[in-house]
């Protein structure tokens, strides 16, 4: 497996606010009463029903695109937003299949949390989208922005393997993959040969953020230990 080296994703902590922090630095103003934060996962699927599976910078995990909705976005807004940023495709590249009917949470182990949110933050909720691929495998940038969230990616069976997902983002993995299984089709082409796995070895010219169509109809709270854009 070859793999590019690109930088860590996140913020450059020198430039996090230390110390006493104002509420909306830290994203307090978009936690609900029970201290969960508004995001959006993505579940990308090709012609054969297989996701799009990525593999955190420097790390041996694998997960699904997702990031925190932002004030005043919608969730869908949010989603074609993650997914232009985290694996450079934009609404034209992708069709709408189906959502998850409400929210879904995980709760964050205080371990991952910074010390300046613990007792205000407590994890996620997420709408859960599931997307057709209608572009081109190599419309796919992990270069699109200074922080990349993903170094490797691939095409897998849609009951991804859970062993490689963090603990405590499991459970909603499952139950998003359940709930959305029923929009599925049959692949458009029986019996054609597996793609093989796809990795970012050279960056792709940068696309501009005005390309992306907005739909009609999620910077981050800073894990310690848990890099990815909630």
């Amino acid at each position: 497996m070859r793999l590019c080296p690109v930088g860590p994703p996140g913020l450059d902590h020198r430039t996090q606010p230390r110390g006493a922090l104002a509420a909306e630095s830290l994203g307090y103003n978009m936690l609900d009463r029970e201290g969960f934060r508004p995001n959006v996962g993505i579940i990308l699927l090709n012609t054969q029903n297989e996701v799009w599976w990525g593999k955190r910078v420097r790390e041996h995990s694998w997960q699904f695109p997702q990031g925190g909705i932002k004030f005043g976005e919608t969730p869908e807004q949010a989603m074609f937003r993650e997914l232009e940023e985290e694996v450079g495709l934009r609404a034209e590249h992708v069709r709408v299949v189906g959502r998850t009917r409400d929210w879904l949470r995980y709760e964050v182990p205080d371990r991952f949390i910074r010390r300046e949110i613990r007792g205000h933050y407590r994890g996620q909720k997420q709408i859960w989208f599931l997307l057709r691929m209608v572009g081109r495998d190599c419309d796919v940038n992990l270069r699109l922005t200074e922080h990349p969230e993903f170094d490797a990616w691939r095409w897998h069976d849609y009951w991804v393997p859970l062993d490689v997902v963090i603990e405590f983002k499991r459970d909603v993995y499952l139950r998003a993959l359940q709930e959305l299984s029923r929009f599925l089709t049959r692949p458009t082409i029986a019996g054609a040969p597996r793609p093989i796995a796809r990795y970012l070895r050279q960056p792709h010219a940068p696309r501009g953020l005005d390309d992306l169509v907005p739909p009609d109809t999620d910077a981050g709270l800073g894990l310690a230990s848990e890099p990815t854009k909630e």
